[in-house]
This record gives structure tokens, sequence and C-alpha cells, in this order.
């Protein structure tokens, strides 16, 4: 199993004071110092991350707020990580897969080949229709659509040097990308949740995110129904002669007794419910990585066993969270599950 970080962001982590800081600087203009301050923030993350042993980080996109643009802070951070895989979030819709292409092919070679994309059909129709000039579409079978085709033309772009796709949505007429990966092709997640979706991760993506109820009392009951529906994600690849990989998104809370854990846990719950951006660090207290540190081995060692393969992780305090799950958790979990170190890819 290996473990990844999100990547502190305006919108991904429950504010904390340097967020807070940073998000004042964002908003102000002509604020900051020689550099910016949200920036700063993830690159201390990311490398206190790096040399606990995680593997990946995402860097999520959030088109409406102060975040940074995923793809220039991707590239900022590649240079201020060495071994960690970067996973850059793209919205199909308001970038093209050519673009992304060779957006990618450029991220791979700068970073040592470290890139890694994440695609989002996204879920806020105001982002889309501004950033993408009207490019909503209402229908998620229509969404996944789109989400297939923009794999192929991206893949075909990576891999082949005379290709053609006449799509719905995409058309490309024997086109080749001159700028080579050093990966062929990088790694593609995704988190598609519509029947029509799942079917094209399956199909076409080398990791799906499983999903859950965003309850962490819910826990029990959202085991069982991932484990069934890890099992037909894995089922559907296999039916493409293909392996599917499984991440989890969650987020962590480590306290010395369970009753503070559950008292932290309701109070991120209660800031769930102040905004739509909120609701999103809550959301992931639903996979249930709330207790003591030998709890969270053990439902980590469970996730481990119905196959879950990669863990996307937050924390708050981001720096004190990943400090007691470096030195809390994760060694418990060596002596359970095998658990991968960040390695450098050069080609």
């Amino acid at each position: 199993m290996k473990f990844g970080i999100w990547a502190p962001l305006p919108h991904t982590i429950r504010s904390e004071p340097e967020m807070k800081q940073a998000i004042a600087e964002l908003t102000t203009p002509g604020a900051g110092g020689d550099s910016d301050s949200s920036f700063e923030f993830a690159c201390a993350i990311l490398q206190q991350a790096e040399a606990a042993g995680f593997s990946i980080s995402l860097i999520a996109e959030r088109w409406l707020g102060p975040d940074l643009e995923s793809w220039v802070m991707a590239s900022a951070l590649s240079q201020r990580t060495s071994r960690m895989e970067l996973m850059v979030a793209a919205h199909p819709g308001i970038v093209t897969p050519q673009a992304v292409a060779k957006m990618g092919a450029s991220l791979d070679r700068i970073s040592g080949g470290r890139f890694a994309i994440n695609l989002v059909n996204g879920w806020w129709p105001d982002e889309l229709n501004l950033f993408g000039n009207g490019s909503w579409l209402e229908d998620s079978a229509e969404r996944a659509a789109r989400l297939g085709e923009f794999v192929q033309v991206l893949r075909g772009l990576w891999t082949q040097d005379d290709f053609s796709f006449h799509g719905r949505y995409y058309d490309v007429d024997k086109a080749s990308l001159p700028l080579k990966t050093r990966r062929t092709p990088p790694p593609i997640y995704a988190a598609s949740r519509s029947p029509e979706g799942k079917a094209l991760v399956a199909e076409s993506c080398d990791l799906w995110f499983a999903d859950y109820v965003p309850d962490y009392r819910l826990y029990e009951s959202n085991l069982a129904d991932m484990t069934a529906e890890i099992a037909e994600m894995k089922a559907l690849a296999a039916g493409h002669g293909r392996e599917l990989q499984i991440g989890l998104s969650a987020h962590v809370i480590c306290a010395p007794t369970s009753d503070e854990a559950l008292a932290r846990a309701e109070e991120l719950l209660e800031y769930g419910k102040t905004s739509r951006i909120a609701a999103v660090a809550a959301r992931g207290l639903g996979a249930g990585l709330v207790g003591t540190a030998e709890q969270l081995a053990e439902r980590i060692e469970a996730y481990e066993r119905i196959g879950v393969d990669c863990l996307m992780l937050r924390f708050h305090p981001m720096a004190e969270g990943l400090t007691t799950f470096a030195e809390e958790v994760m060694p418990l979990l060596r002596e359970r599950v095998p658990v991968a170190q960040p390695e450098a890819v050069h080609g």
C-alpha cells in the first residue's frame, strides 16, 4: 500500500492559521512577501510527508477560489520535492486533452518522471461554465462520455506518433506529440461515480478512487459497500484484460483516546456545514479513520484486505496530524501491510 497526502490548498483542508494568513494575502492585491505563503506551506507539508515515506501527493484544482492553479503549483512543487509522485487534477470541459497531453509531458520531464493525472468531471456548474466557456453538462452520462473521450485522446497522444480520433467532444486527425513522456503513459487516476463513468474508468484508467457515505459513524457499512464495489470495479477491469488499482481519500484523526478522536470528528462535521468548500474537508471523515493509533492501523489493514492500494490523506492541523500519523500509526502498519516507499522515477 502506498500513502499519499493532499497538497494543502485553501479548499482542500480545514482552515488553520497558516492557511488563513495565506488566503488573506492571496485575496489582497499587492499583499505577500518574496514568495507566496500558500505555496511555501504546501512545500513544507509535502517535504515533511516525503521524509515520512509518503509516495504521492494530489494537487487538486479549484477554479472558483483563491487557490493557486494546479499545473503551475505542481510544476513549482516538482522543484521542491525529489521522490514523490505529483498527481495533478484536470477538468474535462475546462482544459482539452490535447493541451493536457503537452502540459503533462512537460511536467513529467521536469519532475524526473513523477507526473500523474487525476481526471475530475467536476460538481460545480459555475466553474465549468465560467472557465470552460459554458461547458457544464447536466447529464452525468454525457459527462462520463466526455471523460472517456478525454482519456482516449490523452493516451493516444502520449503513446502514438500518428494518432486520430473523431468523437463527439474531441477531434484529432493524424496528430503527433513531439515531446515524449518519461513514463509511457503516465498513470491516470479518476473518481467517477456514475455507472457510465465507472465503466470507462475500469476500461481505460489506472486507479479508481472508491466512494463512501461522508459520515465516520458509518465505517462498518461503508466498508461493506466498498468491498462489493471494489470487487465489481476490479472485475470490470479484468473483463478488458486490465488490472485496476484502488485509491481511497480520507481525513485522519488520531488521538490518545477514542473519545477525544470522536469529539474532534464531531467538530469537523460541524465545520463542514458552514460552507460548500468546508464540506470538502469534512467529507473525508466517511473513510472512518478516526480513533487511536491502534484503531487506525486495524482499519487501514482492513482496507488493504479489500483491495485498497493507495490512501490519500489529510489532517488537521496538517503538520501536527502528519507527524502523529508518521510516528504512531505508520510503525504499526509496517508490521501489518506492505508499505511502499517513494522512489524517483527517471524513465
